[in-house]
């Protein structure tokens, strides 16, 4: 069963989102945003929230504050970093509220996982196939929001998100709830050699560690090139990580078998906007 909830606006965007992990926290907020609802023109057809694309800055900006609106979250909240596809984790304070809403230069820099405890700020981290990856410990009330392509997949950035989430907060793996949203499947994602021989060495200590089969994730593979799946790559890095395997969700939207849904770069050559993950927790009795 898709654990991501499509929730249609005739006025709004299209969203996908997490509503069970607000039975933990009525003033959680997480999900994925579609490709329609917004005002950018072809080829950035029209919810595109990346200013890094080649879009109107104008345009971006207003399809942004189409989705805070939609949340009934103020825009001053949004707040987002330069993402470069590495496994670095900035720790969000109540000084970096809205940073890199407006502009990249004003961006959390090289940060490709945000996490925080503070209320009233919604993480934002952008996509076109990576793998979106979200963080919730209900015990000690903190989110975090990740960004994984095979790069930061390699760099096993769910693993050092987990663990900076027990060094910055003291959050126990055990308690860390997960999601893996909507990405490119191994239907569609097919790589050269090139990334597989950065993919296969992590494959096999996972099938080592966890007792998985290479098979399920890496398949298909003829003369150098093979698809890959990297979300059940993440899982099993979460798993590994100490995360239960109950309180991981795992969406089965592929971007790239669903293009009038979502944004993709592989499907797409690249002359494509960007989908929004965002999580976000909200103050006792604000909006």
């Amino acid at each position: 069963m898709e654990t991501f909830k499509r929730e249609d606006s005739a006025k709004g965007p299209s969203l996908f989102l997490l509503p069970q992990w607000s039975e933990h926290d009525a003033g959680l907020t997480a999900g994925f945003t579609s490709r329609l609802g917004g005002t950018s023109h072809e080829p950035w057809t029209s919810l595109n929230c990346g200013l890094h694309v080649g879009d109107e800055s104008a345009a971006v900006v207003d399809n942004r504050r189409r989705l805070a609106n939609a949340l009934e979250w103020p825009f001053e909240s949004w707040t987002c970093a330069e993402q470069v596809h590495g496994r670095h984790i900035y720790r969000v304070s109540a000084e970096d509220k809205g940073k890199g809403r407006l502009s990249r230069e004003t961006a959390i820099a090289d940060s490709d996982a945000m996490m925080t405890d503070e209320k009233d700020i919604l993480l934002t981290s952008f996509y076109a196939d990576c793998v979106p990856l979200y963080f919730f410990d209900p015990k000690q009330g903190v989110i975090a929001l990740a960004h994984a392509g095979w790069k930061g997949t390699v760099l096993e950035i769910a693993r050092y998100t987990i663990e900076a989430m027990a060094d910055g907060y003291g959050c126990l793996a055990g308690d860390i709830k997960t999601a893996i949203g909507p990405s490119i499947g191994d239907c569609c994602y097919e790589v050269d050699q090139t990334v597989l021989s950065r993919v296969e060495p992590l494959v096999r200590e996972l099938e080592q560690a966890l007792g998985t089969d290479a098979k399920q994730v890496i398949h298909d593979a003829v003369n150098g090139r093979a698809r890959i799946n990297l979300k059940e790559i993440n899982r099993q890095i979460m798993i590994k990580a100490g995360i239960l395997p109950m309180s991981i969700e795992l969406s089965e939207w592929c971007t790239g078998c669903s293009t009038e849904l979502f944004f993709s770069h592989r499907m797409e050559g690249g002359a494509t906007g960007r989908m929004v993950s965002w999580i976000g927790m909200r103050g006792e009795g604000k909006l």
